[in-house]
């Protein structure tokens, strides 16, 4: 019966202000007579009735005035905070004052018995306890009407972000989730209660048992969000266990006050293990507000957040090139809607068109550019050599000398963990880039070249949700019901978040100097086979399987950030350390490049990388055809010993 009844009350809307005010007042005249009859006993209290009660209500009047000043009634019953029991203590304290003056007006009216001191003070202490247990019963039964069909979650946090967490499932009009219990990594915790909800400790097992509570989604608070990601056991045991987990948006960094109700489901990008990024927002800014950005492969992957990064620092113009006419459509529209007050030109072409090129740099003079240009894929600049010569190595000389030739401040080139001790031709391209920069960055320097240009380079490896990256792969071999395509059981790749690493770029250029080539700390690596094991549980999907396709052309094992001569040092800045390469000098570089220039044009793919190898000595090539010229280079070395040995005899 209780149970229809609360069933049918809490499907209406509110209770209409009068009644909260009736019943109120119906409170204060129980009071009124609770009060009475302690003072004079339960005889005189039925001779003295009527009198009384004229007295009482008077008082109710007076309360009522009280109620109306302190809006007690407006409030909706069933959302009933602690401020609103405030508000009803003060209310029935002031209506008490005013039942004590008017004691005193109406001493000498006949028929009228007002409540003494002692009356008012039971009077106002019933009012105020029962109307306060009205508040919470009420409140108490809505929240159990609505946690019927509420969600049961558990909450990992037990400090500011749990707390505030909880306060927002608890307090939210619109129930989703049913708070269940916390999660503590403190053993200071152990067989604790934290709003009325049982603390457990973390530790191994710990899925299973909030399976066996009944929670379905596990709720991360945003001070745990960093440790949660790199406890790979946790994970994959809540994740084994069909237990949801949600995490704060990752674009919305918590202030430490507000409600934490900006939650999703999480995807696989937000459970790579890595740490938060902080940059100096204001060096940036001095660097970029009201100067002209030359971007370069602005509609890829890295290059667009580039854009949309740089825009935020008000430019006073942007100038984005890039030869892919679809994507570079779609972020003229994304500047126009988002960013309408910069101007900006979106050029369709390509960078090693040296003759465009030369009209851009002459009219547009840019301060600062940002080179993300390339192409990047390793199967296919295995298979094209040729094409990687001519967009990559040449296109960035046109480019950089583009840069010195027309004054650019500055040219941040971004390259990659793949020019580290490079196996494919992608990668040796990029360090070729790299050498051909930096030795021109040395030839400024030296007076050798006239110019004012600082070249910087940084590298880092792969960004999640990049085109062609192996996230998006997988997603698309879930969505066909399998298999996920592994090249190999032990392969292991770092990752970062374009954003993260585009913020890394922006610091890494206002604090180059010139000549540096910047590593970025790419954190923890992930194995991708754990990685695919992670997007099917993920997705919920089953029977789907992984199966191994072998190294593709080119690909190793495991990328590196510095080569095996290469040392760091470290900046002001955590995260960004400054390698220690060899340098070279800007004749011999420029030589390479117009013989590989040549050689390209020839399409003979053997050629082409016989000079690569010979420009990058490091270059070793794995699972490729290419790794012939290895055995004929160490051939040779051989042979040439040994011819050495002999003239000596």
């Amino acid at each position: 019966m209780i149970s229809k009844i609360t069933d049918w009350y809490f499907s209406k809307k509110a209770l209409p202000y009068w009644g909260v005010l009736a019943l109120d007042c119906l409170i204060v005249m129980f009071s009124g007579y609770v009060a009475k009859y302690l003072e004079v006993g339960g005889f005189e209290f039925a001779q003295s009735f009527w009198p009384m009660t004229y007295g009482i209500l008077i008082s109710i009047v007076l309360y009522a005035v009280s109620f109306r000043l302190f809006h007690t009634y407006a409030g909706i019953i069933r959302y009933s905070s602690f401020i609103d029991l405030q508000h009803v203590a003060v209310a029935t304290f002031a209506g008490s004052v005013l039942t004590y003056i008017a004691s005193f007006a109406l001493a000498s009216v006949n028929n009228i018995n007002m409540p003494d001191l002692l009356g008012i003070f039971v009077m106002f202490s019933v009012s105020t306890l029962l109307m306060w247990l009205e508040r919470v019963a009420v409140k108490r039964m809505f929240d159990g009407f609505r946690a019927q069909d509420a969600t049961p979650v558990a909450i990992y946090g037990t400090k500011g972000g749990g707390i505030s967490l909880a306060f927002s499932i608890i307090n939210v009009k619109v129930k989703e989730f049913r708070l269940v219990a916390f999660i503590s990594d403190g053993e200071e915790m152990k067989n604790t209660y934290l709003l009325g909800k049982k603390v457990l400790l973390n530790g191994k097992g710990i899925a299973e048992d909030l399976k066996q509570m009944g929670v379905k989604v596990f709720l991360v608070s945003p001070l745990k969000s960093e440790m949660f990601r790199k406890n790979a056991t946790m994970i994959d045991e809540f994740l084994a266990a069909g237990i949801k987990i949600m995490m704060s948006s990752e674009a919305e960094e918590w202030d430490g006050k507000s409600p934490l109700m900006n939650l999703k489901e999480v995807d696989i990008e937000d459970l790579l293990p890595r740490d938060k990024i902080e940059v100096n927002m204001d060096a940036i800014g001095a660097l970029l507000t009201d100067k002209k950005i030359l971007i370069t492969g602005a509609a890829g992957s890295i290059g667009s957040e580039m854009v949309r990064q740089v825009a935020l620092y008000k430019p006073a113009k942007m100038i984005l090139i890039d030869q892919g006419e679809t994507p570079m459509h779609t972020v003229r529209l994304m500047m126009a809607r988002d960013f309408g007050d910069i101007k900006c030109k979106t050029i369709v072409s390509s960078i090693a068109n040296q003759e465009h090129m030369e009209k851009i740099f002459a009219s547009c003079q840019p301060d600062y550019v940002f080179h993300a240009a390339a192409y990047k894929h390793v199967p296919m600049m295995e298979h094209n050599p040729g094409i990687a010569v001519q967009n990559n190595i040449y296109g960035t000389r046109v480019i950089a000398d583009l840069a010195v030739k027309y004054g650019t401040k500055k040219f941040v080139m971004i390259s990659t963990d793949k020019a580290v001790n490079p196996t494919n031709v992608m990668g040796c391209s990029k360090r070729i880039c790299e050498i051909y920069c930096q030795s021109l960055n040395k030839a400024i320097v030296e007076g050798k070249v006239k110019g004012v240009t600082q070249f910087v380079t940084t590298r880092f490896g792969n960004v999640l949700g990049s085109n062609g990256s192996v996230i998006p792969l997988f997603r698309e071999q879930i969505k066909r019901g399998g298999p996920l395509t592994v090249t190999h059981p032990d392969i292991i790749r770092f990752f970062m978040l374009i954003s993260e690493a585009c913020k890394l770029v922006l610091e890494a250029g206002t604090m180059g100097k010139g000549g540096e080539i910047f590593v970025f700390d790419m954190g923890d690596p992930v194995k991708i086979f754990d990685l695919a094991k992670r997007m099917i549980n993920l997705s919920g999907a089953k029977n789907i399987d992984i199966k191994f396709t072998g190294l593709r052309d080119g690909e190793k094992l495991f990328e590196e950030m510095l080569n095996d001569e290469e040392q760091t040092k470290p900046t002001d800045h955590p995260k960004i350390m400054i390698a220690s390469v060899r340098e070279y000098d800007y004749e011999t570089a420029c030589q390479d490049e117009i013989r590989l220039l040549e050689a390209s044009r020839s399409f003979d793919d053997m050629a082409i990388v016989k000079i690569m190898k010979e420009i990058v000595p490091e270059y070793k090539s794995e699972c490729s055809k290419y790794e012939v010229l290895d055995k004929t280079s160490n051939t040779e070395l051989l042979a040439n010993a040994l011819l050495k040995i002999n003239s000596a005899h």
